[in-house]
C-alpha cells in the first residue's frame, strides 16, 4: 500500500488536465493521497476532492503565506470544514521566514490560533516550517495539547532537531528533495529518522524528484521518493511503502 501524505492536486497547474492526472495516480497504484489546503479556497477544494474520490483525503488550514487573510469569518469556515468526513488534519500551518509574505507577528498569531483549533477538534497538525525551526518548536511546545500529534512536512531541520520533533510526538515527512545530489542535509535527516516516525510525500506540483526534476510533480512520483529513502536507509522499497503507510494511517486515523 502506498500513500502520498502531502499533495496539492487542487493547484491551478492541474486545471487543464486534473482528471487525467488523478486517473494516472489511480493506475499507478497510489492507494491514498492527503490533499492539503493552504487557504480557505484550497481547503474547500480539498474537501470537495475527498468527497469525489475515495482515495483522496483532505487537510484544511491557512498557510503562513496567507496568514494576513485570516479573520474570524475564515476561522468559522475552517471549523465547519473540520467537522466534515475525510478531513484528517489541520494544515498546512506554521512559519515561513524565507519569503515573509505575511508579517512575522501575524504568522505567529495565526499559527497559534490554528493550533488551538487542532486541540479543540483533536486533529493532527501538518507543519510548514521554513527558516523558523526554533520558533516552530517552541510555539508547539507552548500551545499544543499533549495528545495532539502532527508532522513536519518537507522536513528541513537538522538531524539534531529530530529528537525534539519526536519528543513532541510528531512525524517527519520527506519528498523529492532527498533525490537531489546536493541535498546532503535532507539525506542525513532521513538516515537519522526512526522508521516509526517516517512519512513520504510529493508536495506536488512542487519539488519534483529525479529523474523528472524540472517537470510538474504529481503523486505518482512518491515512488521515486520511497526508492531514494530505501537506498539511504539500506532497506527494501517495499518496506518503506509498508512503514510509511502504517505511520500515515496511525497519524491521520485512516
Amino acid at each position: 500500500m502506498i500513500i502520498d501524505s502531502h499533495a496539492h492536486l487542487d493547484d491551478k497547474r492541474f486545471d487543464s488536465d486534473r482528471k487525467q492526472v488523478i486517473e494516472n495516480i489511480i493506475q499507478s497504484n497510489i492507494d491514498r493521497v492527503i490533499n492539503v489546503g493552504s487557504d480557505l479556497t484550497s481547503s474547500i477544494a480539498s474537501v470537495e476532492m475527498s468527497q469525489q474520490y475515495d482515495f483522496i483525503y483532505a487537510a484544511c488550514g491557512i498557510h503562513p503565506h496567507e496568514a494576513s487573510s485570516y479573520s474570524d469569518e475564515v476561522e468559522a469556515e475552517l471549523e465547519k470544514l473540520l467537522k466534515m468526513g475525510k478531513v484528517v488534519a489541520i494544515g498546512e500551518i506554521g512559519f515561513d521566514f524565507y519569503y515573509n509574505r505575511s508579517p512575522k507577528e501575524i504568522q505567529e498569531e495565526v499559527f497559534i490560533k490554528q493550533i488551538h483549533i487542532a486541540n479543540k477538534y483533536k486533529k493532527p497538525i501538518i507543519i510548514h516550517d521554513r527558516e523558523a525551526h526554533r520558533l516552530t518548536l517552541d510555539t508547539l511546545i507552548k500551545n499544543k495539547k499533549n495528545d495532539i500529534q502532527g508532522v513536519f512536512h518537507s522536513y528541513s531541520g537538522s538531524s539534531e532537531m529530530i529528537k525534539e520533533v519526536i519528543d513532541l510526538d510528531f512525524y517527519l515527512s520527506f519528498n523529492g528533495i532527498v533525490t537531489f545530489k546536493n541535498a546532503k542535509k535532507a539525506q542525513e535527516a532521513v538516515k537519522n529518522t526512526p522508521m516509526d516516525r517516517l512519512l513520504i510525500e510529493t508536495d506536488s506540483p512542487y519539488l519534483t524528484p529525479n529523474p523528472h526534476r524540472g517537470k510538474r510533480n504529481d503523486s505518482t512520483n512518491v515512488i521515486h521518493v520511497a526508492k531514494a529513502i530505501a537506498e539511504i536507509k539500506e532497506k527494501q522499497v517495499e518496506e518503506i511503502f509498508e512503514v510509511t503507510w502504517n505511520n500515515a494511517c496511525k497519524l491521520f486515523k485512516l
